[in-house]
This record gives structure tokens, C-alpha cells and sequence, in this order.
């Protein structure tokens, strides 16, 4: 049995780890989990006892096979709890991350089934996540980011990489829905923001912090 804090750590190196090559830094994960540094050592040692992660001091840190096993259990459980509140209780897409942080750390794993053969066997989650399989496997999309597509190229929507709210709730401002198509019409050579037209309608502006949180295919 692990505590709700080690399954946030584990959850969020697994998230550090696929955004970067080689360990995770202790202050990328204080930066992540809005902790001091110290605290966050303290984590790691716990971690590194229970054997579920690799840790050297100012070596940064890597999940052992299960810790990652641990790790893809938990974001599975909360990228189905996610579908089921959009689809089955009506939340937007921005009101679902924090509920399904706590409802992620319920174990049962009949419950988890039943919850998965309810919804159907969902693949991805409301962001346009994969859904880690039972088995463990993370599905890889080869997906890129909006602000790597050039001039005239046009894309799909299929993910975001920002949960938070206010980045959601700007992109509904925006029209920028999960299935539209993107064509990009002009690069700002100075910011690298982008004017983009929609499903071959309106233009939107899309400032480059936003379009390298865009995926597309």
C-alpha cells in the first residue's frame, strides 16, 4: 500500500520522464509538485526504499519497472475517471483533472474493470490522451506540436499537453476543439506565433506558448 503523496510522485515522474531524455531532476519535481527541495529528496529516499524508483543525489531519478508499472495504474484510472465525468455526468473538459486526481487514488481494480467496460473500452481520455492499457502499455501516438508544423500545412487537433482550466477554457474560447483541423496560414518570424485557419473557416491567432501545447497529427 502506498500513500496518495507516493502515488503523485510516481505519477509525476512518469509525466517529467517522457517530456525529456535521461532522470528527472529533483527540482524539476519540487517545480512540478510545488514543493521545496528538501521535501522532495525526502520523497525520493522513501521511494528509493520501496525500490520504486532509481535515486542518486544529484543524479537525478528514474521509476523502476514497478514503479512505472504503479505509475500507469494510477494515470489509467485517472483517464477513465475523466471520460466517465465528461461523458456520463455532463463536466466540461476543464473541470475534470482535479476530481479525477482524487478519485485516481481509489485501488479497487474490479471497480476500475467495471468503470472501463461501462464506458466501453475508451482509448483515449477528453485531452486526447492515451488510455494506458490493463496490461500496462502506454500507446504511443507519434503525434507533434502545432508549433512545429509549417506554412500551408494543415493538421488534426488530437491532444493537449495543459490540463489546467484557464488553457482549456481558452481554447473554447478559440474554437480550437479536439477533431478540428488546423492549417497554418503565417509564422510570426519574431515570436513564432501562429495565424491559424479552423476546419477551412475563421482565423484564429495562436500565441506560441499555446500551439507547442497543441498536438497534432
Amino acid at each position: 500500500m502506498h500513500s496518495f503523496t507516493e502515488e503523485n510522485y510516481l505519477k509525476t515522474i512518469y509525466y517529467l520522464a517522457t517530456r525529456q531524455e535521461g532522470e528527472v531532476s529533483t527540482n524539476a519535481l519540487a517545480e512540478m509538485t510545488a514543493t521545496k527541495a528538501a521535501s522532495v529528496t525526502d520523497m525520493l529516499r522513501k521511494l528509493a526504499d520501496k525500490q520504486l524508483i532509481h535515486y542518486k543525489k544529484y543524479q537525478g531519478v528514474r521509476l523502476t519497472e514497478e514503479g512505472e508499472r504503479l505509475a500507469l495504474q494510477i494515470i489509467r484510472r485517472h483517464r477513465l475517471w475523466e471520460v466517465f465525468l465528461v461523458e456520463k455526468l455532463g463536466f466540461g473538459w476543464d473541470a475534470v483533472h482535479d476530481i479525477a486526481e482524487e478519485m485516481e487514488h481509489i485501488r479497487s481494480e474490479e471497480l476500475v474493470a467495471r468503470l472501463d467496460t461501462f464506458l466501453g473500452h475508451p482509448q483515449f481520455d477528453p485531452h486526447g490522451d492515451p488510455i494506458p492499457t490493463p496490461a500496462g502499455q502506454m500507446p504511443e501516438m507519434g503525434y507533434r506540436k502545432l508549433s512545429e508544423v509549417g506554412t500551408g500545412e494543415a493538421a488534426r487537433l488530437m491532444a493537449v499537453l495543459e490540463h489546467s482550466a484557464e488553457f482549456l477554457q481558452h481554447l473554447d474560447h478559440s474554437k480550437l476543439t479536439l477533431g478540428c483541423t488546423v492549417t497554418v496560414e503565417e509564422i510570426n518570424a519574431f515570436d513564432k506565433s501562429v495565424v491559424v485557419q479552423i476546419n477551412s473557416g475563421r482565423m484564429v491567432f495562436v500565441s506560441h506558448e499555446v500551439a507547442k501545447n497543441l498536438l497534432v497529427n
